[in-house]
């Protein structure tokens, strides 16, 4: 069935408003809920917490009072969707396990819209970035275990395979060799752009919470690999967001980011499993439609234009939260040796690369080296989960008592 977000009617928004009661949300049951469900938790984390910055940043360079009012009007409501959001996670849960459930989403997210992507150019920037958070998640896995003693096979519930990707110390580039072209807002696919601020939003929230959690842990370690893996969010926050067209006005991006909050919630309604949290997407769905409404009639009356001028007439098919492991076997057998050159990408370590790498590594080996060789000297071997066989990639395979894992 087709769901036009143009036609439909949302709640009003002087009904939006939430008082204390109604926002003190249950979390979700870390040890029981499906972790899909979490995944869907912090990717709505993220798009809200973008919507809210992406409001004050437009509020910043408007210079129309009531434009003003009505930004920061929609924008409340929007900050209590990110509370209520963000407070479904489990106080529970460690900053650790939180971390693997990021990159989870990360993996998950990002493999389904590299799949779905229209446009090849777009397909390999999310295929090129996705190889680097797979790698994340097995460095981060194996912290786990050296810290907490557990394996991080209880959080993905092997729904994600945890083993090498492209490796974590060759992410590091030159800020020049992170920026890639940007689609053609005039004809760039209407799904490829809510593709870019998906994983945009994803990728900034992981950013940001890896700039403020890294220095929380006493363990060396532990604080190493936040601030080696938080400077490669940086470089991914800069790839994605490079993808987004610099032309769209402020009134497009204001109706491109409500119609993706309005598909996103549409599609994890459609396919959540716990019916309360199915609620709490289907009540903000019906919140998201009134903004989009709203920013429509300012596009209309600012711009010029008709929303239909710039997204899709009906959502598209919903984003789903699925196993990928196929699809990113196929990833690691082919493109674990790229790097990026200027807009694109190479095999081959060039002369920039090789440059930035011996001043960041400064002779030595990165943290996350570090981390996977103290958890070889304490377990005598790595974490990994890997459901489906071995390393696709031979250099990659697990080396155990001079034998292949």
């Amino acid at each position: 069935m087709t769901f036009n977000p143009l036609e439909q009617r949302g709640i009003p928004l002087d009904r939006q408003l939430r008082n204390w009661r109604e926002l003190d949300v249950e979390p979700i049951d870390p040890d029981h809920c499906d972790p899909y469900t979490r995944c869907r938790v912090i990717t709505l984390n993220g798009i809200e917490v973008e919507a809210v910055m992406f409001s004050h940043q437009f509020a910043r360079h408007c210079p129309d009072p009531e434009v003003k009012r009505q930004l920061a009007e929609v924008r409340y409501i929007e900050q209590q969707q990110q509370k209520v959001v963000n407070w479904l996670l489990p106080g529970l849960a460690s900053v650790l396990e939180t971390t693997i459930a990021y990159e989870q989403v990360a993996v998950d997210l990002t493999a389904w819209v590299a799949r779905s992507e229209p446009d090849p150019y777009l397909k390999q920037a999310y295929q090129f970035g996705v190889l680097e958070d797979f790698d994340h998640l097995y460095r981060y896995a194996n912290l786990y275990e050296m810290i907490e003693h557990r394996k991080a096979d209880a959080i993905v519930e092997s729904l994600t395979e945890v083993m090498p990707g492209r490796p974590t110390k060759f992410h590091h580039r030159h800020p020049h060799d992170n920026v890639r072209d940007p689609y053609d807002r005039a004809s760039a696919d209407p799904l490829s752009k809510l593709h870019a601020l998906t994983v945009m939003s994803a990728e900034q929230q992981t950013m940001n919470f890896y700039m403020n959690v890294g220095p929380q842990y006493m363990e060396p370690i532990a604080r190493r690999l936040y601030q080696e893996i938080g400077l490669i969010e940086e470089e991914h926050v800069t790839h994605y967001e490079s993808l987004v067209d610099p032309g769209e006005t402020w009134w497009e991006q204001l109706v491109n980011h409500e119609y993706n909050e309005c598909y996103l919630y549409h599609s994890f309604m459609e396919q959540e499993s716990d019916p309360r949290v199915r609620a709490i997407w289907e009540l903000h769905l019906n919140m998201e439609l009134e903004h989009l409404r709203i920013a429509c009639d300012l596009m209309r009356r600012h711009d010029g234009r008709e929303p239909e001028e710039v997204v899709a007439p009906e959502l598209p098919n919903v984003l789903t939260f699925e196993p990928n492991k196929q699809y990113l076997r196929g990833l690691l057998d082919t493109q674990m040796d790229l790097t990026t050159l200027g807009a694109g990408y190479v095999q081959d370590a060039h002369e920039r690369f090789e440059r930035l790498q011996a001043q960041i590594h400064g002779g030595e080996e990165p943290p996350s080296e570090r981390v996977m060789a103290q958890h070889r000297d304490l377990f005598g071997r790595e974490y990994r989960s890997q459901t489906e066989g071995e390393h696709p990639d031979a250099a990659s395979r697990e080396k155990v008592e001079g034998r292949d894992a």
